[in-house]
């Protein structure tokens, strides 16, 4: 029978290991500068001429009006029926106004009060600078305090780093993981084709993009996944060396409310916001020794955010339930039905001591082996050496059809983890599943539509990462010197679709095409009526 939990020794353990982590330092990044003298573009109809009233001296309004209301004779532009665009941040908002050509109107503003029926900007996270009140005289108050205290000069932390050499977003044109861009709040990310790019003026820090990213291109830097990583394992080590018993991790947002009293074992983890930390920081957790991790959520998580976090946490859950642990030793909850006492979800086990290593998917994985390693131990069964995932995780294989692939390589150029490698001596595709993405950029690449992909997880390690071959073909060797060029698949592609072509009717051009280039070279040099047809057409001039 287990022992009895000892509440006031998890208190007093608990309060030291939060002691402990109190002071551990933070990896600096650089800052993002604002600087704003006060100037409000302030948008609406008579409720925008009432606001412009009610601000003091240190703002200066600039008003955009719908009606013709002005009673006060302020500097003010009409929109006469003309699109209003707003774009910018806190110091450097443009608004256009826009009906034809010659109909444009441009508005430089530090500040926006946007005060129309419907919110010009609609992203959930508004840039920083811009604020959209309803009309009520206790809200446009609310709002002009508010952007008083936004003139001067400011600084907040650049919240990310970004490796455009591992981004799986775009490869030649062709584009397959937006992940990043479909759940940042801000709009701050858009498209370059072939990477991303991501403006630090509006990026508010969610980092829900980087525990979205596949391939860990882009990294939550402040505070940064190691400086994360350290804090847990610190936290979880003092709290057992204090003989505290049945951790239970809560991630939690500064703002998000939590009771002011809870069970002694509950050890809470601010963070900026609830979708900075992902998968790879969860798993770690339950591998330091936490037996459940809570995530709060709370009506300030946008709908995009929360539905990246419930895909990473359907993912988590599927892999500990293959493992043989409880799906429940992750949950997101609502954070007005936290329970001040949570019964654990994981058994007891031996805590991992790795450390963040600075890579997204070691750190995923370091803590999956830890966690495999005991589960026989644990769950009483031996768990398989693999577990089906749901579509949108990113982990699993690649597989290709035999009998449509020609090893053209367009997937093995194409793949940004670089999980499909090229034969070094004999025409092969190989594969290394530690590093797929799954984001889909080899099926897209794919001329002949041979390459699919399937997620999955494997648990053996060696398995993961060992190189094995998904297609191969003995070489095809020139018929003029024997030298291996290509593959017979890929020249029974190229003479069937040159059948019937002028320049390869006769024998011997056809033969020339199952040569390789220097021996094609040569012979055309060599043929008379190649050399003939050639100066005919005027492809060779003396």
């Amino acid at each position: 029978m287990p022992a009895k939990t000892d509440e006031k020794l998890n208190s007093f353990a608990r309060d030291a290991a939060m002691a402990a982590v109190s002071g551990l330092a933070i990896e600096p990044t650089s800052l993002v500068s604002y600087a704003s003298s006060g100037v409000v573009a302030v948008i609406g109809d008579e409720q925008a001429c009432k606001a412009a009233s009610m601000m003091s001296a240190v703002l200066k309004p600039h008003l955009i009006l719908s009606d013709n209301s002005n009673p006060a004779g302020n500097t003010c532009i009409r929109i006469c029926q003309r699109d209003v665009h707003v774009e910018g941040y806190l110091g450097n908002f443009v608004i256009t106004l826009q009906g034809g050509d010659d109909d444009v109107d441009i508005v430089k503003a530090d500040l926006v009060l946007d005060l129309s029926d419907t919110a010009l900007l609609a992203m959930p996270l508004k840039p920083p600078g811009y604020i959209a009140s309803a009309s009520t005289e206790s809200d446009m108050q609310l709002a002009i305090d508010e952007l008083a205290q936004m003139t001067g000069t400011f600084e907040k932390p650049k919240y990310f780093e970004y490796d455009s050499s591992i981004c799986a977003h775009g490869r030649s044109g062709i584009t397959a993981c937006r992940r990043c861009i479909d759940v940042c709040p801000a709009d701050a990310i858009k498209s370059l084709r072939e990477s991303i790019e991501v403006d630090p003026n509006l990026c508010q820090g969610g980092g829900a993009c980087a525990s979205a990213c596949p391939s860990g291109a882009i990294r939550y830097v402040y505070p940064s996944a190691d400086d994360t990583l350290s804090l847990i394992r610190r936290l979880l080590n003092v709290y057992r060396e204090e003989g505290g018993q049945d951790a239970i991790v809560v991630f939690h947002a500064a703002e998000t409310e939590i009771p002011d009293s809870y069970a002694g074992n509950i050890l809470p983890i601010v963070i900026e916001e609830l979708a900075s930390v992902g998968i790879e920081i969860w798993l770690s957790a339950l591998a330091y020794g936490a037996r459940t991790v809570l995530l709060l959520d709370d009506d300030r998580v946008p709908d995009q955010v929360r539905r990246e976090l419930k895909r990473q946490l359907l993912t988590s859950t599927e892999i500990l339930a293959g493992m043989g642990y409880s799906a429940d030793a992750i949950s997101l909850i609502d954070s007005k039905k936290f329970i001040p006492a949570c019964h654990p979800e994981m058994p007891e086990i031996r805590p991992a001591t790795f450390a963040g290593s600075g890579n997204k998917r070691q750190s995923a994985f370091m803590a999956i082996d830890a966690l495999y390693e005991q589960a026989s131990t644990v769950v009483e069964k031996q768990p398989p050496v693999m577990a089906t995932l749901t579509p949108g995780a990113a982990f699993g294989e690649a597989i290709i059809n035999d009998s449509s692939c020609t090893l053209c390589m367009s997937c093995v150029s194409a793949c940004p983890g670089n999980a499909l490698q090229n034969g070094q001596d004999v025409p092969q595709v190989l594969f290394i599943e530690s590093l797929c993405l799954q984001c889909g950029m080899c099926t897209c690449t794919c001329p002949e539509g041979a390459i699919s992909i399937s997620p999955r997880i494997l648990f053996d390690r060696e398995q993961r990462n060992h190189s094995r071959s998904l297609y191969e073909e003995p070489p095809f060797c020139c018929v003029s010197c024997g030298k291996p060029f290509a593959t017979k698949s890929v020249i029974d592609n190229m003479m069937k679709k040159l059948s019937g072509h002028w320049m390869f009717t006769d024998e011997r051009a056809k033969q020339r095409l199952m040569m390789c280039e220097d021996c094609r070279v040569v012979d055309v040099i060599q043929d008379p009526e190649m050399m003939e047809r050639d100066l005919h057409r005027g492809r060779i001039t003396h």
